[in-house]
């Protein structure tokens, strides 16, 4: 899950929220929403190969 920061930047989240805090584990922040799109894709593909 990708949201837009104040800062302008764009931060990925993991889909499922970590049972200890109840919220949504950060994955990374970019600049773009492409990178981080792309990097969303790069986890997906790691996580089954």
């Amino acid at each position: 899950m990708i949201r837009k920061l104040p800062t302008g930047e764009y931060r990925l989240y993991s889909r499922k929220t970590n049972p200890k805090t109840g919220k949504r584990r950060n994955l990374g922040t970019f600049t773009t929403r492409a990178a981080a799109e792309q990097h969303e894709r790069e986890i997906q593909y790691f996580k089954r190969h």
